[in-house]
């Protein structure tokens, strides 16, 4: 079944999928020339190039091999052998990204991007400007809620998340990009992703309180997280220790869904496990900032 394949292979991140039909052994043995099918995901280019490539050489090898073996068992002279036939027929199917067209693949993990790093460099400077420029104890004497401290900075950063993502939406009829189902779920995903971004930089934001350093550390965050994000290269190909890393930057989790809602065509359920790895982000960003915003009040309190 087309459909319970393309749903394991996007569970299993498979690069590639191969079917070799039942009985292949004999069909070869009896010259009913089998065909082998390998369906290649080419929602990520680089990797499926390398996947294709690897799978040509093997099927080419073996297919040489059973060739040249069976026709010396017949007698055939070796300066002929190449030049028979075949004991099998290999065809490649490309699927989604059938063109291996690089706007639709290395262009929105770019946008992405993009908004992850406005939103850090944004937010960097919410509380450290505060800090500063000494203004931080007349904003607790006019808003002495810490919630609704945490939500004038990070509101605002919202609203013009949509506005952003709305261009963004623009921009797929402009270059006309196919991407027009399973956009509500993206949205609502994109959502989550936007929030999770802005706690790292309202956090950092806090416990930083030098505009410079707080800019500095959220851009050695934002800077490398696409190359990090696996939305190029496999993050399982990269070492522990980097994938911890890339774990827990946001956009590798929004990647992974948007691959899978919008290039490969996935379903909402399919993106639970991104969803809940931002939403845990988030939560924790949140109630750390919380609490770091908590003892800042409570220390300028005193010092008043």
């Amino acid at each position: 079944d087309q459909n319970n394949l393309s749903q394991i292979a996007i569970e299993k991140e498979a690069t590639c999928v191969v079917i070799i039909p039942k009985g292949f052994e004999k069909m070869t043995l009896t010259k009913k020339y089998p065909e082998i099918t390998t369906i290649v995901n080419t929602s990520n280019v680089l990797t499926a190039n390398y996947a294709s490539t690897a799978i040509q050489v093997c099927l080419g090898t073996l297919k040489a091999g059973v060739q040249i073996e069976t026709l010396r068992k017949q007698g055939v002279p070796e300066n002929l052998l190449m030049s028979q036939y075949e004991p099998f027929k290999t065809t490649f199917i490309k699927k989604y990204n059938r063109s291996t067209n690089y706007m639709y693949f290395l262009w929105p993990g770019v946008l992405a991007t993009v908004l992850q790093q406005v939103l850090l460099l944004g937010l960097a400077l919410s509380f450290a400007s505060e800090f500063e420029n000494g203004t931080f104890k007349d904003l607790i004497k006019r808003c002495p809620s810490i919630l609704k401290l945490l939500m004038v900075k990070i509101v605002p950063y919202l609203m013009m998340s949509f506005g952003v993502w709305l261009i963004y939406w623009f921009f797929t009829f402009w270059f006309r990009l196919p991407f027009y189902e399973n956009l509500l779920p993206l949205t609502f995903i994109a959502g989550i992703f936007v929030i999770s971004v802005s706690f790292i930089g309202i956090l950092v934001s806090i416990v930083v309180p030098s505009q410079l350093k707080a800019t500095e550390i959220l851009m050695v965050i934002a800077t490398p997280s696409f190359i990090l994000s696996g939305f190029t290269w496999p993050l399982s190909q990269m070492p522990q220790a980097v994938q911890a890393i890339a774990n827990v930057i946001p956009l590798t989790h929004f990647l992974k869904a948007f691959r899978i809602l919008i290039i490969e065509n996935g379903t909402f359920s399919q993106t639970t496990k991104p969803i809940w790895n931002m939403i845990i982000i988030g939560l924790v960003c949140s109630i750390a900032a919380y609490t770091a915003l908590y003892f800042k009040k409570k220390s300028v309190l005193k010092e008043a």
